[in-house]
């Protein structure tokens, strides 16, 4: 149990001392905590808990797993945690190892770390001569629909992709036909079909014509912070191709996963 520090010790703002302890325990612990773990290893009164887990949940920087009556890190907060990798080291890390995929594959390839239900492009490289491309650095898309996004989904917990999308009103709408994703159902059968292939694919739900795939750049945890995908023609790739730039990407995403200090990524 943390130690209460004495009274001319004490933080002039409580709530947000309390709040960043909270987030400091869900940060380095490998799973989700009941509230009442966590007042007990903070020292911290449980109504207090319940009432900044709540608070924290509202602006997205936790997540309350109802069935395992249980907290752990929001999106937001992971946002959050990884904003200064994502917005330097983790861009000036990951350009070169993505324009060598690039010079490479033939293809254009991209870099985009988890940004709430979207993923945020941060590094895209285009290959000479591919077709135009709708995403672009800064460029947000939903995660459901991209590969890249898949590709995230997929390595994370099932509890945290389920809180992510609770319900309908959770997923975008953004063709109005079949390449739409609206239902965790679809979306859970896409990312079990993405761990059994062991990268994540999309066909024509961005760019009609075009396809992706993708695998996930994972941290110390083995939490995906980012994903790196290669976007090419339809029908450009048969099953042997498609295996070799997949083991290409699984050795870009390995080398900077240990470049950021993270796991083997893949």
């Amino acid at each position: 149990m943390a130690a209460v520090p004495p009274a001319e010790r004490r933080p002039k703002a409580p709530a947000a001392d309390q709040t960043l302890r909270i987030l400091s325990l869900l940060a380095g612990s490998r799973v989700p905590l009941p509230a009442g773990m966590i007042a007990a290893q903070l020292g911290l009164p449980r109504s207090t808990v319940y009432q900044l887990l709540t608070t924290m949940q509202e602006h997205g920087y936790v997540i309350h797993l109802p069935d395992e009556r249980r907290y752990g890190l929001g999106m937001a907060a992971v946002e959050l945690s990884f904003a200064y990798s994502r917005h330097d080291p983790l861009t000036r890390l990951g350009s070169p190892l993505i324009a060598a995929l690039v010079d490479e594959l033939g293809m254009s390839a991209h870099l985009t770390v988890p940004s709430g239900r979207d993923v945020l492009y941060v590094i895209e490289q285009r290959a000479r001569g591919a077709r135009p491309l709708i995403t672009d650095v800064h460029v947000r898309l939903p995660m459901p629909l991209t590969a890249s996004g898949r590709a995230i989904l997929a390595a994370l917990p099932r509890a945290q992709v389920r809180a992510l999308f609770p319900d309908r009103d959770a997923f975008e709408i953004r063709h109005g036909d079949e390449r739409d994703v609206t239902r965790y159902s679809q979306l859970r059968t896409i990312l079990d079909d993405t761990v059994t292939r062991g990268y994540a694919l999309e066909r024509g739900t961005v760019t009609e014509g075009l396809s992706s795939v993708a695998v996930p750049v994972l941290d110390h945890r083995r939490w995906p912070v980012a994903a790196i995908a290669v976007t090419f023609d339809d029908g450009a790739l048969d099953e042997a191709r498609t295996a070799a730039v997949v083991a290409r990407l699984k050795r870009t995403s390995a080398t900077l996963s240990h470049r950021i200090h993270g796991a083997a990524g893949g």
